[in-house]
C-alpha cells in the first residue's frame, strides 16, 4: 500500500516538473519564428481574487492557470518517462 502512495507522489512530481520545464521552453520558443506555436497559451481561473472579510480575519482566494502547448507536451513526456522508469 505504501509503494502505491509513493508512486502517486512521484508521478505528481514528474507531471509538475514536465509542466514547469515545458512552460519555460514554451516561453523561450516564442522568440523563434518557426516555433511560435509552442508559446500559444491559454489562461483560466479567477481574474480578480475573491475576498472574504470576517471582520477579525480577511481571506483572499485566487487561482490562475496559464498553460501553453509546450507545457502540455512536457507533461505528456513526463508521464511517458515515469512509465519507463
Amino acid at each position: 500500500m505504501a509503494t502505491r502512495d509513493k508512486s502517486v507522489w512521484i508521478l505528481l512530481v514528474f507531471i509538475l516538473s514536465g509542466l514547469v520545464i515545458g512552460g519555460l521552453l514554451g516561453k523561450l520558443a516564442g522568440n523563434v519564428s518557426w516555433l511560435w506555436w509552442l508559446s500559444f497559451e491559454q489562461k483560466f481561473g479567477l481574474e480578480s481574487p475573491i475576498v472574504l472579510d470576517l471582520n477579525i480575519l480577511k481571506l483572499t482566494f485566487g487561482l490562475m492557470f496559464k498553460i501553453n502547448i509546450a507545457s502540455i507536451i512536457g507533461m505528456i513526456i513526463a508521464v511517458f518517462i515515469y512509465k519507463k522508469v
